[in-house]
């Protein structure tokens, strides 16, 4: 069904009817449920908060002793909280945080290549995000740190780590 073919559909729902529907599709998908508690009643720095507190647990697990250091689990939150459509500073804030528990977690340890890869896609993707979404003046500070600390530590793929900072000159 195009787009279209819905608003035509829904116009010619009587108000009754269309107010049952969205109760059954309220009930029926939590992703619906999720979208209008959020609209409803946001509680946006509670959601980043138990993020980041999730986050935080995969590199230091309180109830297991190995770290999963996943950076998929912070990308799940990201992506959710940009289709919400949270303020763009508080996702900004969480990008920036996975980044830099990450690099605290790095920090004498032999990691694989593959670690500091994802954290070189993570560095992109807040550099690229804060840009487009005007928000760089706010964090400009903390991306230089995290810039730094992977340059004093030498991380692999640093010379990446420059490459994105030059874009967004």
């Amino acid at each position: 069904m195009s787009k279209r073919q819905l608003k035509k559909y829904l116009n010619d729902l009587p108000k009754n009817e269309l107010e049952e529907q969205m109760l059954d599709l309220y009930q029926r998908f939590p992703v619906v449920k999720q979208y209008y508690d959020f609209v409803f009643n946001p509680k946006e720095e509670k959601l980043i908060q138990e993020a980041k507190t999730k986050i935080s647990n995969e590199y230091f697990p309180i109830r297991r002793k190995r770290p999963k250091a996943r950076r998929s689990v912070a990308q799940k939150f990201i992506k959710h909280f940009v289709k919400l459509g949270m303020e763009a500073h508080l996702v900004a804030d969480l990008m920036l945080y996975n980044l830099e528990i990450a690099q605290t977690f790095s920090t004498n340890r032999n990691l694989p290549d593959s670690f500091f890869k994802s954290m070189l896609n993570s560095f992109e993707e807040v550099v690229h995000f804060v840009s487009v979404e005007g928000v760089l003046p706010e964090f400009q500070k903390r991306i230089l740190t995290v810039y730094g600390f992977a340059q004093t530590e030498e991380w692999p793929f640093e010379e990446g780590f420059s490459r994105v900072l030059d874009s967004i000159d």
